[in-house]
Protein backbone atom coordinates (compact mmCIF):
# COMPACT_ATOMS: atom_id res chain seq x y z
CA UNK A 1 0.00 0.00 0.00
CA UNK A 2 1.46 3.68 -1.01
CA UNK A 3 0.64 6.42 1.43
CA UNK A 4 1.15 10.21 0.50
CA UNK A 5 2.22 12.12 2.88
CA UNK A 6 1.95 16.06 2.78
CA UNK A 7 2.86 18.81 5.08
CA UNK A 8 1.45 21.94 3.63
CA UNK A 9 2.53 26.09 4.30
CA UNK A 10 1.54 29.18 3.26
CA UNK A 11 3.68 28.93 0.37
CA UNK A 12 5.17 25.40 0.68
CA UNK A 13 4.66 22.04 0.11
CA UNK A 14 6.46 19.07 1.36
CA UNK A 15 5.32 15.61 0.18
CA UNK A 16 6.59 11.84 0.61
CA UNK A 17 5.33 8.63 -1.37
CA UNK A 18 5.99 5.83 0.93
CA UNK A 19 5.50 2.11 0.45
CA UNK A 20 3.98 0.63 3.04
CA UNK A 21 4.87 -2.60 2.31
CA UNK A 22 8.70 -1.40 3.16
CA UNK A 23 8.62 1.67 4.46
CA UNK A 24 10.09 2.92 1.38
CA UNK A 25 10.49 6.22 0.43
CA UNK A 26 9.82 6.09 -3.26
CA UNK A 27 9.51 9.87 -3.81
CA UNK A 28 9.74 13.05 -2.11
CA UNK A 29 10.33 16.53 -2.92
CA UNK A 30 9.32 20.18 -1.78
CA UNK A 31 7.25 22.91 -4.14
CA UNK A 32 8.54 26.42 -3.26
CA UNK A 33 6.80 29.99 -3.95
CA UNK A 34 3.25 28.62 -4.17
CA UNK A 35 0.99 32.00 -5.96
CA UNK A 36 4.22 33.09 -7.99
CA UNK A 37 5.27 32.71 -11.34
CA UNK A 38 8.61 31.73 -10.09
CA UNK A 39 7.24 29.01 -7.97
CA UNK A 40 9.34 25.47 -8.56
CA UNK A 41 9.12 22.06 -7.33
CA UNK A 42 12.35 19.69 -6.84
CA UNK A 43 12.02 16.17 -7.17
CA UNK A 44 13.58 13.18 -5.58
CA UNK A 45 13.19 10.13 -7.05
CA UNK A 46 16.12 7.16 -7.82
CA UNK A 47 18.80 9.10 -6.33
CA UNK A 48 18.26 11.99 -8.47
CA UNK A 49 17.21 15.18 -7.44
CA UNK A 50 14.72 17.41 -10.67
CA UNK A 51 14.11 21.04 -10.05
CA UNK A 52 11.85 22.14 -12.28
CA UNK A 53 10.54 25.90 -12.46
CA UNK A 54 6.61 25.61 -13.20
CA UNK A 55 3.95 28.78 -11.94
CA UNK A 56 1.60 27.19 -9.49
CA UNK A 57 -0.65 30.07 -8.23
CA UNK A 58 -2.49 27.89 -5.44
CA UNK A 59 -2.15 24.85 -3.71
CA UNK A 60 -4.79 23.04 -6.19
CA UNK A 61 -2.37 23.61 -9.01
CA UNK A 62 1.07 22.82 -6.96
CA UNK A 63 -0.44 19.18 -6.07
CA UNK A 64 -1.65 18.43 -9.87
CA UNK A 65 1.90 19.14 -10.92
CA UNK A 66 3.14 17.17 -7.53
CA UNK A 67 1.40 13.98 -8.60
CA UNK A 68 1.99 14.04 -12.60
CA UNK A 69 5.50 13.72 -11.37
CA UNK A 70 5.07 10.76 -9.53
CA UNK A 71 3.48 9.24 -13.23
CA UNK A 72 6.26 11.18 -15.24
CA UNK A 73 6.88 8.47 -18.26
CA UNK A 74 10.69 9.45 -17.58
CA UNK A 75 11.05 8.64 -13.55
CA UNK A 76 7.79 7.73 -12.50
CA UNK A 77 7.40 5.23 -9.66
CA UNK A 78 3.50 4.12 -10.29
CA UNK A 79 1.77 3.49 -12.90
CA UNK A 80 -1.47 5.13 -12.10
CA UNK A 81 -2.32 7.56 -9.08
CA UNK A 82 -4.89 5.19 -8.28
CA UNK A 83 -2.02 3.24 -6.78
CA UNK A 84 -2.19 5.83 -3.53
CA UNK A 85 -4.23 4.10 -1.11
CA UNK A 86 -4.69 7.68 0.97
CA UNK A 87 -3.31 11.03 2.00
CA UNK A 88 -1.95 11.81 5.49
CA UNK A 89 -1.87 15.34 6.06
CA UNK A 90 0.61 16.67 8.61
CA UNK A 91 -1.59 19.38 10.68
CA UNK A 92 -0.76 20.95 13.78
CA UNK A 93 -3.58 23.00 15.75
CA UNK A 94 -6.30 21.07 17.01
CA UNK A 95 -6.91 22.45 20.16
CA UNK A 96 -8.63 20.10 22.84
CA UNK A 97 -11.10 19.19 20.36
CA UNK A 98 -8.56 16.28 18.72
CA UNK A 99 -6.86 14.18 20.68
CA UNK A 100 -5.58 11.44 18.30
CA UNK A 101 -5.48 11.08 14.67
CA UNK A 102 -8.28 11.29 12.62
CA UNK A 103 -10.19 10.87 9.14
CA UNK A 104 -10.54 14.41 7.80
CA UNK A 105 -14.68 15.40 6.95
CA UNK A 106 -15.52 18.89 7.54
CA UNK A 107 -15.99 18.77 10.94
CA UNK A 108 -11.94 18.47 10.91
CA UNK A 109 -11.58 21.54 9.03
CA UNK A 110 -13.85 23.25 11.23
CA UNK A 111 -11.61 22.32 13.96
CA UNK A 112 -9.10 23.82 12.33
CA UNK A 113 -10.58 26.79 11.46
CA UNK A 114 -11.63 27.09 14.94
CA UNK A 115 -7.66 27.53 16.18
CA UNK A 116 -6.17 29.17 13.44
CA UNK A 117 -6.46 32.33 15.73
CA UNK A 118 -3.36 30.29 17.53
CA UNK A 119 -1.55 28.67 14.96
CA UNK A 120 -2.24 31.69 11.72
CA UNK A 121 1.24 30.67 10.05
CA UNK A 122 -0.24 26.52 9.95
CA UNK A 123 -3.45 26.08 10.35
CA UNK A 124 -5.20 28.25 7.29
CA UNK A 125 -2.17 26.53 5.27
CA UNK A 126 -3.37 22.91 6.09
CA UNK A 127 -6.77 23.92 5.24
CA UNK A 128 -5.78 24.79 1.62
CA UNK A 129 -3.73 21.45 1.48
CA UNK A 130 -6.63 19.75 2.28
CA UNK A 131 -9.11 21.67 -0.06
CA UNK A 132 -6.85 21.13 -2.98
CA UNK A 133 -6.64 17.41 -2.80
CA UNK A 134 -10.24 17.08 -2.06
CA UNK A 135 -10.18 18.79 -5.32
CA UNK A 136 -7.62 17.26 -7.53
CA UNK A 137 -8.13 13.57 -5.68
CA UNK A 138 -11.80 13.79 -4.82
CA UNK A 139 -13.02 10.99 -2.73
CA UNK A 140 -9.82 9.68 -2.20
CA UNK A 141 -9.21 8.80 1.49
CA UNK A 142 -7.56 11.59 3.65
CA UNK A 143 -5.90 11.34 7.46
CA UNK A 144 -5.13 14.06 9.75
CA UNK A 145 -1.99 13.96 12.38
CA UNK A 146 -2.01 16.68 14.16
CA UNK A 147 0.94 18.15 16.21
CA UNK A 148 -0.89 18.97 19.24
CA UNK A 149 -2.59 15.82 19.67
CA UNK A 150 -0.28 13.69 21.53
CA UNK A 151 0.00 16.10 24.23
CA UNK A 152 -3.97 15.49 24.96
CA UNK A 153 -2.50 13.30 28.03
CA UNK A 154 -1.17 16.24 29.74
CA UNK A 155 -3.02 16.41 33.31
CA UNK A 156 -4.27 19.57 34.07
CA UNK A 157 -2.10 20.93 36.59
CA UNK A 158 0.49 20.77 33.92
CA UNK A 159 -1.62 22.54 30.88
CA UNK A 160 -3.09 24.96 32.84
CA UNK A 161 -1.96 28.70 33.16
CA UNK A 162 -2.38 30.34 36.71
CA UNK A 163 -4.33 33.68 34.96
CA UNK A 164 -8.45 33.95 35.68
CA UNK A 165 -9.88 31.14 34.68
CA UNK A 166 -12.30 32.18 32.80
CA UNK A 167 -10.03 32.80 29.95
CA UNK A 168 -9.40 29.04 29.74
CA UNK A 169 -13.14 28.54 29.42
CA UNK A 170 -13.83 31.89 26.75
CA UNK A 171 -11.06 31.35 24.73
CA UNK A 172 -9.43 27.45 25.45
CA UNK A 173 -6.20 29.61 26.78
CA UNK A 174 -3.98 26.81 27.98
CA UNK A 175 -0.84 24.89 27.03
CA UNK A 176 -0.85 22.45 23.82
CA UNK A 177 2.28 21.49 23.02
CA UNK A 178 4.00 20.86 19.59
CA UNK A 179 6.16 18.68 17.89
CA UNK A 180 3.81 15.61 19.32
CA UNK A 181 4.22 13.60 15.01
CA UNK A 182 7.99 13.65 16.19
CA UNK A 183 7.65 12.57 19.53
CA UNK A 184 5.60 9.91 19.14
CA UNK A 185 7.93 8.24 16.29
CA UNK A 186 10.82 8.54 18.72
CA UNK A 187 9.52 7.35 21.53
CA UNK A 188 7.93 4.41 19.85
CA UNK A 189 11.40 3.80 17.56
CA UNK A 190 13.48 4.19 21.31
CA UNK A 191 10.81 1.53 22.31
CA UNK A 192 11.96 -1.01 19.17
CA UNK A 193 15.21 -0.09 19.97
CA UNK A 194 15.63 -1.35 23.78
CA UNK A 195 13.17 -4.00 23.11
CA UNK A 196 10.90 -2.77 25.87
CA UNK A 197 7.12 -2.51 26.98
CA UNK A 198 6.82 1.57 26.39
CA UNK A 199 4.65 1.73 29.08
CA UNK A 200 7.73 0.64 31.23
CA UNK A 201 9.97 3.76 30.12
CA UNK A 202 10.44 7.22 31.29
CA UNK A 203 11.92 9.37 28.65
CA UNK A 204 12.69 12.88 28.02
CA UNK A 205 13.09 13.50 24.17
CA UNK A 206 14.20 16.94 22.67
CA UNK A 207 13.55 18.09 19.92
CA UNK A 208 16.14 20.70 18.52
CA UNK A 209 15.42 22.40 15.33
CA UNK A 210 14.24 25.69 14.09
CA UNK A 211 11.50 25.52 16.58
CA UNK A 212 12.44 23.62 19.21
CA UNK A 213 10.85 22.08 22.54
CA UNK A 214 10.91 19.36 25.37
CA UNK A 215 8.79 16.67 26.44
CA UNK A 216 8.54 14.40 29.31
CA UNK A 217 6.80 11.07 27.98
CA UNK A 218 5.90 8.59 30.33
CA UNK A 219 4.32 5.24 29.45
CA UNK A 220 4.16 6.52 25.75
CA UNK A 221 2.20 9.25 26.24
CA UNK A 222 2.64 13.13 26.98
CA UNK A 223 3.44 14.42 30.71
CA UNK A 224 4.33 17.23 30.09
CA UNK A 225 5.86 19.35 27.53
CA UNK A 226 7.85 23.11 26.86
CA UNK A 227 5.69 24.57 23.93
CA UNK A 228 2.88 25.89 25.17
CA UNK A 229 -0.33 27.49 23.79
CA UNK A 230 1.57 28.54 20.86
CA UNK A 231 5.15 26.55 19.17
CA UNK A 232 6.89 30.45 20.48
CA UNK A 233 6.51 29.07 24.22
CA UNK A 234 9.43 27.21 26.27
CA UNK A 235 13.04 26.55 24.64
CA UNK A 236 14.71 29.72 23.62
CA UNK A 237 14.83 29.09 19.44
CA UNK A 238 16.97 30.43 16.46
CA UNK A 239 13.99 33.31 15.80
CA UNK A 240 11.81 32.76 18.86
CA UNK A 241 12.16 34.29 22.31
CA UNK A 242 10.97 31.33 24.36
CA UNK A 243 9.59 32.32 27.74
CA UNK A 244 9.71 35.29 29.16
CA UNK A 245 8.51 37.27 32.24
CA UNK A 246 5.11 38.43 30.33
CA UNK A 247 5.70 41.84 31.42
CA UNK A 248 8.75 42.39 29.04
CA UNK A 249 6.18 41.95 26.58
CA UNK A 250 4.13 44.98 27.39
CA UNK A 251 7.17 46.97 28.63
CA UNK A 252 8.69 46.57 24.86
CA UNK A 253 5.40 47.41 23.65
CA UNK A 254 4.88 50.74 25.56
CA UNK A 255 8.50 51.97 25.01
CA UNK A 256 8.39 51.22 21.36
CA UNK A 257 4.89 51.83 20.72
CA UNK A 258 4.07 48.89 19.10
CA UNK A 259 0.49 46.70 18.11
CA UNK A 260 0.28 43.14 19.16
CA UNK A 261 0.56 42.25 15.61
CA UNK A 262 4.17 44.10 15.85
CA UNK A 263 5.44 42.64 19.02
CA UNK A 264 4.08 39.21 17.84
CA UNK A 265 6.54 39.51 15.31
CA UNK A 266 9.38 40.69 17.31
CA UNK A 267 9.04 37.15 19.41
CA UNK A 268 8.52 35.26 16.76
CA UNK A 269 11.06 36.47 13.69
CA UNK A 270 13.50 38.90 15.40
CA UNK A 271 14.21 37.01 19.38
CA UNK A 272 15.93 33.85 20.12
CA UNK A 273 19.65 33.13 19.59
CA UNK A 274 19.31 35.35 16.46
CA UNK A 275 18.73 38.22 18.24
CA UNK A 276 20.20 37.83 21.39
CA UNK A 277 23.55 37.09 19.34
CA UNK A 278 22.70 39.63 16.10
CA UNK A 279 23.60 37.11 13.98
CA UNK A 280 21.22 35.59 10.92
CA UNK A 281 19.11 33.08 11.72
CA UNK A 282 21.23 29.74 11.52
CA UNK A 283 21.93 27.90 13.99
CA UNK A 284 24.74 26.28 12.58
CA UNK A 285 26.43 30.05 11.79
CA UNK A 286 25.69 31.18 15.42
CA UNK A 287 27.40 27.97 17.18
CA UNK A 288 30.41 28.56 14.51
CA UNK A 289 30.41 32.19 16.30
CA UNK A 290 30.02 30.92 19.54
CA UNK A 291 33.32 28.53 18.90
CA UNK A 292 35.15 31.44 17.54
CA UNK A 293 34.85 33.06 20.56
CA UNK A 294 32.11 35.65 19.63
CA UNK A 295 30.70 36.66 23.03
CA UNK A 296 27.15 37.27 22.18
CA UNK A 297 26.79 34.00 20.01
CA UNK A 298 28.34 32.15 23.00
CA UNK A 299 25.61 33.89 25.57
CA UNK A 300 23.20 32.84 23.35
CA UNK A 301 24.70 28.85 22.89
CA UNK A 302 25.12 28.87 26.79
CA UNK A 303 21.67 30.14 27.73
CA UNK A 304 20.22 27.92 24.56
CA UNK A 305 21.91 24.48 26.40
CA UNK A 306 20.90 25.67 29.87
CA UNK A 307 17.16 25.99 29.41
CA UNK A 308 17.27 23.05 27.62
CA UNK A 309 19.14 21.14 30.69
CA UNK A 310 16.85 22.55 33.33
CA UNK A 311 13.80 21.30 31.18
CA UNK A 312 15.18 17.70 31.11
CA UNK A 313 16.08 18.13 35.32
CA UNK A 314 12.40 19.54 35.98
CA UNK A 315 10.94 16.57 33.70
CA UNK A 316 13.15 14.05 36.21
CA UNK A 317 10.01 15.62 39.12
CA UNK A 318 7.18 15.08 36.41
CA UNK A 319 7.90 11.25 35.94
CA UNK A 320 9.49 10.62 39.67
CA UNK A 321 12.91 10.15 37.44
CA UNK A 322 14.37 9.87 34.13
CA UNK A 323 15.67 6.29 32.14
CA UNK A 324 16.10 7.90 28.83
CA UNK A 325 17.25 10.97 27.11
CA UNK A 326 16.92 11.41 23.32
CA UNK A 327 18.08 14.37 20.89
CA UNK A 328 15.92 14.23 17.53
CA UNK A 329 15.57 17.34 15.09
CA UNK A 330 18.07 18.62 12.96
CA UNK A 331 19.88 20.48 15.83
CA UNK A 332 19.36 17.71 18.13
CA UNK A 333 20.85 14.71 15.51
CA UNK A 334 23.86 17.32 14.02
CA UNK A 335 25.19 19.52 16.41
CA UNK A 336 27.84 17.58 18.44
CA UNK A 337 28.82 20.06 20.69
CA UNK A 338 25.18 21.27 21.62
CA UNK A 339 24.72 17.93 22.93
CA UNK A 340 27.91 17.50 24.86
CA UNK A 341 26.87 20.98 26.13
CA UNK A 342 23.67 20.14 27.67
CA UNK A 343 24.45 16.51 28.91
CA UNK A 344 27.31 18.33 30.75
CA UNK A 345 24.82 21.00 32.57
CA UNK A 346 23.17 17.91 33.77
CA UNK A 347 25.90 15.59 34.73
CA UNK A 348 25.19 15.73 38.29
CA UNK A 349 21.95 13.82 37.30
CA UNK A 350 24.54 10.78 36.64
CA UNK A 351 24.36 11.32 32.75
CA UNK A 352 27.64 10.67 31.75
CA UNK A 353 28.20 11.15 27.85
CA UNK A 354 30.87 9.24 26.33
CA UNK A 355 32.67 12.15 23.67
CA UNK A 356 33.69 9.57 20.81
CA UNK A 357 30.14 8.26 20.41
CA UNK A 358 28.79 11.65 20.15
CA UNK A 359 31.01 12.37 18.06
CA UNK A 360 28.89 11.96 15.13
CA UNK A 361 25.93 13.61 13.19
CA UNK A 362 22.75 11.88 12.05
CA UNK A 363 22.75 8.18 12.84
CA UNK A 364 20.37 6.31 15.71
CA UNK A 365 23.05 5.19 18.53
CA UNK A 366 23.72 5.59 22.12
CA UNK A 367 26.19 8.38 23.08
CA UNK A 368 25.98 7.91 27.15
CA UNK A 369 28.84 5.48 28.53
CA UNK A 370 27.45 1.93 29.83
CA UNK A 371 28.02 2.98 33.13
CA UNK A 372 25.40 6.28 32.74
CA UNK A 373 22.52 6.35 34.96
CA UNK A 374 20.37 7.74 31.81
CA UNK A 375 21.00 6.02 28.67
CA UNK A 376 21.46 8.84 26.49
CA UNK A 377 20.38 8.24 22.33
CA UNK A 378 20.55 10.05 19.33
CA UNK A 379 17.45 9.37 17.33
CA UNK A 380 16.80 10.61 14.20
CA UNK A 381 13.21 12.10 13.80
CA UNK A 382 10.61 10.53 10.86
CA UNK A 383 7.45 12.62 10.95
CA UNK A 384 6.57 11.31 7.68
CA UNK A 385 6.71 7.94 8.46
CA UNK A 386 4.81 8.30 11.66
CA UNK A 387 1.89 10.06 9.44
CA UNK A 388 1.94 7.17 7.02
CA UNK A 389 1.79 4.54 9.58
CA UNK A 390 -1.27 6.60 11.44
CA UNK A 391 -2.67 7.27 7.90
CA UNK A 392 -2.79 2.91 7.33
CA UNK A 393 -3.60 2.24 10.61
CA UNK A 394 -6.87 4.23 9.86
CA UNK A 395 -7.29 2.78 6.22
CA UNK A 396 -6.94 -0.68 7.59
CA UNK A 397 -9.07 -1.05 10.58
CA UNK A 398 -11.98 0.05 8.45
CA UNK A 399 -12.56 4.12 9.26
CA UNK A 400 -12.46 5.01 5.88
Amino acid sequence: MKILVLNCGSSSLKYQLINMDTEEVMASGKYERIGEDEAFITHKVNGQKIEIKNPAYNHSEAIDFTLKQLIHPEYKVIDSLDEITAIGHRLVHGGEKIAESVIIDDNVVNVLKEYTDLAPLHNPACILGIDACREVMPGKPMVGVFDTAFHQTMEKDKFIYPIPYEYYKKYSVRKYGFHGTSYMFVSQRLAEIENKPIEDMKIVTCHLGQGASVCAIKGGKSVDTSMGLTPLGGLPMVTRSGDLDPSVVTYIMKKENLTPAQMEDVLNKQSGLSGMSGLVPDFREIELASNNGEEDAKLAVEAFNYTIASYIAKYAVAMNGIDYIVFTGGIGENQINIRKGICENIAFMGVDLDLDSNNMRGEEKVISKLDSKIKVYVIPTNEELMIAKETLKLVNIGKC
